[in-house]
């Protein structure tokens, strides 16, 4: 059985707007972009949870032996000292399970965050180059599985040029 490989892709707000958005700084000067909307779907019992983190850096090619989701509420990545990091997403089917074979993988520079919509399956914080900090803000109601964890075969996210057909 072979390993599934991920080829990584440049950010694309098109391909990712099926899993939530792509946080991108306005180009005018003065200008607000707005997320506001994205961050509004959760249950009416729960509270904003906001904290920093710190993530040890990985190398491409990287194997992904688990992901994660939040069922009820959005989750928002912003990159505060992040060099690069990958973003890996997949689709569920109807019974709410991932679907490894449909996953996309993007690289995404230090100045893009990203929102994740409720119970879209994805991989943790992941970093390259260096050590990374994101703040991260979603919501938790306590009563309710707020995180759902789940081992995967192993997959392998790659950079493009080693994903690339032999000649």
């Amino acid at each position: 059985m072979s390993v599934l490989k991920v080829p990584l892709r440049a950010p694309d707000a098109t391909a990712f707007a099926p899993y939530g958005d792509l946080v991108v700084p306005p180009d005018t000067p003065g200008c607000r972009q707005f997320y506001s909307a994205t961050l509004h779907t959760r249950p009416t019992e729960s509270s904003p949870v906001l904290h920093v983190n710190h993530i040890l850096p990985q190398t491409l090619p990287i194997e992904v032996t688990g992901i994660e989701r939040h069922p009820h509420a959005a989750q928002c990545f912003l990159p505060i000292d992040v060099a690069r990091y990958v973003v890996m997403v997949m689709p569920s089917d109807d019974a709410g399970q991932p679907q490894t074979d449909r996953a996309l993988a993007f690289l995404m520079p230090g100045t893009i965050g990203v929102i994740y919509n409720p119970g879209v399956w994805h991989l943790g914080a992941t970093v390259l180059d260096r050590p990374g900090h994101f703040t991260v803000l979603m919501w938790r109601t306590g009563l309710q599985q707020d995180d759902q964890f789940l081992s995967i075969a192993p997959m392998i996210i790659t950079d493009s040029a080693s994903s690339a057909p032999p000649e």
